[in-house]
């Protein structure tokens, strides 16, 4: 039987505001994309990103584009050469690799030969705020293994890290400057997040700037994330960084996102599994991603007002695998 691609956008509204260095937002646009075969339907979630030129519209042109080769047959290696890595192709990747375990009747990490997934501590983010609410919030999550801190470059972000370290004094710090700092102010925000026993700062500087981090030995260990998609953006980043940031929305899919990981391994990095904020449908194949990586951060769902149904369960900072009826 022929497969038929479906995709739409889903627009899930946020339970509050979420605010970073490059702007805030009240409501996620995602695009979920159905491939249906012989009666299955497998499901895949992207969220297009703006900081890397992707609309939502152009995402639902990309991923209708491909119906014609997919309904032809077109698999997951085909995919990788008939798409650029990014959020179109990661929803078509997590689609089929869905459909393929359920027409197979069995869960998708038996079909990719990895071991089933355990439950994941992750981090909670807080939002760009002044230091007294993101005080306020840290303590509101002080149930919380590790907290993720979003920073701005305004100033004001040496007493944002002392605020939620003073309110947040047992839990793991990770910090994230989606690109604001210059190289002057990484320097001298460096023992602030030394003495704050920060265990991971993350992009600090822009994507195209940041060989200036090359050859400098760092307190604290520096992560690239705006400046890692798939594998050929990784053996450049050798000497830059110590941990990349794997998010599916960059790679294109998990079928890339696994050879990215095998090959970051490889090269002596350390690995981070995150994501946009979107629905459990979009974390669900990131969970299996992430298993056995040194930092997770997967609380997207956690953002919104609403998760879809048979959504992934959080406690306490905890994220279980997903159910059969959400995804794989």
């Amino acid at each position: 039987m022929v497969r038929h691609l479906v995709v739409r956008e889903e627009v899930f509204p946020l339970a509050r505001v979420f605010r970073i260095s490059r702007g805030a937002r009240s409501e996620a646009r995602v695009v979920v994309c159905e491939i249906e075969e012989d009666g299955f339907i497998g499901r895949g979630e992207c969220v297009p990103y703006p900081r890397y030129g992707e609309t939502v519209e152009e995402v639902l042109a990309a991923i209708a584009a491909i119906g014609p080769a997919m309904a032809g047959g077109l698999g997951r290696e085909g995919l990788t050469r008939a798409m650029r890595p990014g959020a179109a192709r990661n929803a078509v990747d997590c689609a089929l690799w869905d459909l393929e375990a359920k027409r197979a009747g069995r869960r998708v990490w038996d079909v990719a030969a990895l071991a089933p997934p355990q439950p994941l501590v992750t981090a909670f983010t807080l939002g760009v705020d002044t230091p007294e609410a993101m005080a306020e919030a840290a303590t509101r999550a002080s149930r919380k293994p590790i907290l993720k801190l979003k920073l701005a470059g305004d100033g004001l972000d040496g007493a944002r890290i002392a605020a939620v370290r003073a309110a947040a004094p047992e839990a793991r710090l990770i910090a994230d400057a989606n690109e604001a700092l210059t190289l002057d102010e990484l320097h001298r925000l460096t023992p602030t997040l030394a003495e704050a026993r920060i265990d991971l700062l993350e992009q600090p500087l822009p994507a195209d700037a940041d060989e200036a981090l090359r050859g400098s030995d760092w307190p604290v260990p520096i992560g690239a994330d705006e400046s890692v998609h798939d594998t050929a953006t990784l053996e450049r980043l050798v000497g830059l960084y110590a941990v990349v940031n794997l998010k599916l929305d960059k790679t294109g899919g998990l079928t890339e996102a696994l050879r990215l990981r095998a090959n970051a391994e490889r090269l002596g990095l350390r690995i981070m599994v995150g994501c946009m904020v979107g629905s459990s449908l979009a974390i669900a194949p990131a969970h299996l991603l992430a298993q056995g990586c040194d930092f997770v951060d997967l609380d997207g769902p956690l953002w919104l007002a609403r998760d879809r149904e048979h959504g992934l369960s959080y406690e306490d900072g905890v994220v279980h695998p997903p159910e059969a009826a959400l995804w794989g």
